[in-house]
């Protein structure tokens, strides 16, 4: 499966935003890098550049590469109710996303591998596809096998986890519900969909 592993902190400062979670090096220089990263004289961006900034702050903040992201925004486009909006429903929905939310991983890239190395089920089964699109009522848990794993553990007790309106979370079974597509304004990522749109509908 192919993933981004290149410096995540220079990701960050390009976007203005600690895409990939708390980031004490982002804190520090919370700038553009290179030579000219704090110089007010940088070249103004294109409407274009801009629209393509925003899609690929999007593709980081979920991880995903851009073929998976193209389809994904077919698929929006297909589907009922504003493009934008169900894109970021879909990408929400997503398994590795969701294990991620509950907080069974401290970050996206993590909850990736836990589904890939089949530690997570859905509704009872083993699910080893990160891409996997939830439905409203799915059961997501800990594999009985995998309820030790230091990176499961370590990440509950970090308390991580906040309340998400369209999520539910048994500490004691290690398992949580996704009970509804969230609504936009639920969604916590400082993503502007509509200019992804704008850029797909040139």
């Amino acid at each position: 499966m192919a993933k981004y592993i290149g410096p995540k902190t220079k990701i960050a400062r390009k976007f203005g935003d600690a895409i990939y979670g708390p980031d004490k090096h982002f804190e520090r220089k919370n700038y553009p890098p290179g030579h000219h990263g704090m110089s007010k004289r940088r070249r103004k961006m294109s409407e274009y550049g801009i629209q393509l900034k925003e899609k690929q702050k999007a593709k980081y903040t979920y991880g995903i590469l851009e073929r998976q992201f193209s389809n994904l925004f077919k698929k929006a486009q297909r589907s009922k109710g504003v493009t934008g909006e169900v894109l970021l429903q879909l990408l929400e929905s997503r398994l590795d996303n969701v294990v991620y939310r509950l907080g069974i991983a401290p970050t996206r890239a993590a909850a990736r591998q836990l589904v890939s190395h089949r530690h997570i089920t859905v509704n009872g089964h083993t699910v080893n596809v990160p891409s996997y699109t939830l439905k409203s009522g799915d059961i997501i848990a800990v594999r009985e096998k995998s309820k030790s794993l230091e990176v499961v553990s370590d990440s509950l007790a970090s308390s991580r986890y906040s309340k998400y309106s369209w999520l539910e979370w048994d500490n004691e079974s290690l398992a949580g519900k996704f009970m509804n597509i969230p609504e936009r304004s639920d969604i916590p990522e400082d993503i502007t969909e509509q200019l992804i749109v704008e850029l797909y509908s040139k």
